[in-house]
């Protein structure tokens, strides 16, 4: 059965706190799990068996695909990707107790925030580390365990992660781009790199 909120679509398996924002259009399928005041924006796509923890902010136009943890402390921006099994962390230094042998609390520990910007795309199976900015339209490769920054357009990839080339914001790499050099797409959009650093000049 499928239940409808605010315009959006809910499936009846899913678990939703009453204290989560979704957004008109989103989907959210089964058994998915979204915790209080966490937000989601309009026309998202929440896939089966997902975790989405209290507080996380997710733009428009987000797809998160099945069997992802999205822990507190992690924003998506609009349009981003994240594909199966993604899991996003949110503890830099983890530990079940203390030092004393007590049990840890919310607070014993101090959140990692993970922000992923405008349109990046996150592979299947990915690790995501605390205290990292994921940059607009770049592209992390499946498998990767991302610990630090990555640029805007940067692909990465490996474990740990490391820039291996430059994204079009159409998705297709783009090819000899860790050069410092003008190039093209073949959808016709063309960038300049220079200094580890990837530009568009154009928006065909």
């Amino acid at each position: 059965m499928i239940a409808r909120r605010s315009c959006a679509t809910i499936h009846a398996s899913a678990e939703v706190s009453p204290a989560a924002s979704i957004g008109a259009g989103t989907r959210v399928w089964h058994q998915v799990q979204i915790r209080e005041r966490a937000r989601l924006g309009e026309e998202c796509i929440i896939g089966k068996g997902t975790y989405i923890d209290f507080d996380v902010q997710i733009g428009n136009r987000v797809k998160v695909q099945n069997g992802c943890f999205v822990y507190h402390g992690c924003t998506l921006e609009d349009g981003v990707f994240v594909g199966p099994g993604v899991i996003f962390t949110n503890d830099k230094f983890p530990r079940a107790i203390n030092p004393d042998g007590t049990l840890k609390t919310d607070a014993d520990w101090v959140v990692g925030p993970t922000k992923v910007c405008y349109g990046a795309s996150v592979g299947a199976g990915a690790i995501v580390l605390p205290d990292v900015t994921i940059g607009r339209f770049a592209v992390i490769g499946s498998g990767s365990v991302v610990s630090k920054d990555v640029v805007d357009y940067g692909v990465a990839q490996g474990g740990p992660a490391r820039l291996v080339g430059f994204a079009c914001a159409c998705g297709h790499k783009l090819a000899g781009a860790l050069a410092d050099r003008a190039v093209q797409c073949g959808c016709g959009r063309r960038y300049v790199v220079n200094a580890g650093q990837c530009r568009p000049t154009s928006e065909a």
